[in-house]
């Protein structure tokens, strides 16, 4: 389905009955909304899942008007469910998902209430670089100053990492501005229930992240899927889906 939230075109799937209660998946980075349907699969005979693609992502949304910040993204998922007139929900976030999720918890109201929260590998902390990293790093900007800028942007091209070098240059430039922000301060205005589900070979994001986001969110518990990495729902479809199940009593 498709609607229009801020003027942009927004592809969403839904599933199960509208009159049950709702669960929206926000998706990991560049990540579609199709990827995440094994959660429908798990809950759409009790609950109204509804599986968003992004601006800019690599679903059927075109990319924001701007390159968007964390906040932007957090302004849209909100005008998303107010368009959806989703008064109560449960949120669940995969990577960056996650990472919109405990920065909208902290904002001083909602137009909405949020009765509990799932997070899957979630990013937002953000981890020291090893020596070598900021050796390289340094020397990065000291050279930058004799370069040009068709040089700077194939040096970044180069040595980004995957998911930059797959982005557009809009997007490119939102993944700069969002990643950047460490959420760890975040983590104790995140009030309602959590659910942390990990993968235990996560190199994206490690399991210590879900450990430090359950020592530090007020009411969090987390579940470890052993063996699986930052697609932990893709890696261990079985176990992840009994995760689901038994939280949301089904």
């Amino acid at each position: 389905m498709i609607t229009e939230v801020n003027g942009i075109e927004t592809y969403y799937e839904e599933y199960g009955s509208q009159d049950a209660p709702a669960v929206l998946v926000l998706p990991g980075w560049m990540a579609k909304a199709s990827i995440y349907r094994i959660v429908a699969d798990a809950l759409s005979s009790k609950y109204h899942v509804i599986l968003p693609d992004m601006p800019g992502f690599t679903g059927d949304t075109p990319e924001p008007p701007a390159a968007w910040d964390l906040d932007g993204f957090v302004d849209f998922t909100v005008s998303l469910i107010n368009k959806l007139n989703l008064k109560q929900l449960t949120l669940m976030g995969h990577s960056f998902g996650g990472r919109i999720i405990i920065k909208m918890m902290n904002r001083p109201s909602l137009p909405f209430e949020v009765d509990r929260i799932v997070l899957i590998d979630a990013a937002g902390i953000r981890h020291e670089l090893s020596s070598r990293a900021k050796y390289k790093q340094k020397m990065f900007k000291l050279a930058k100053h004799f370069m040009s800028d068709t040089q700077i942007e194939h040096y970044k091209e180069t040595h980004g990492s995957a998911d930059y070098r797959a982005a557009s240059p809009l997007m490119r430039e939102c993944m700069v501005k969002a990643i950047n922000e460490d959420l760890t301060p975040l983590l104790p205005g995140v009030r309602p229930e959590v659910l942390l589900i990990w993968g235990t070979a996560d190199t994206a994001t490690p399991v210590s992240d879900g450990e430090l986001m359950e020592r530090f969110m007020p009411d969090a518990g987390l579940a470890r899927i052993e063996g699986a990495g930052h697609f932990s729902f893709a890696d261990a479809p079985v176990v992840f889906t009994n995760i689901l199940r038994s939280y949301f009593n089904i």
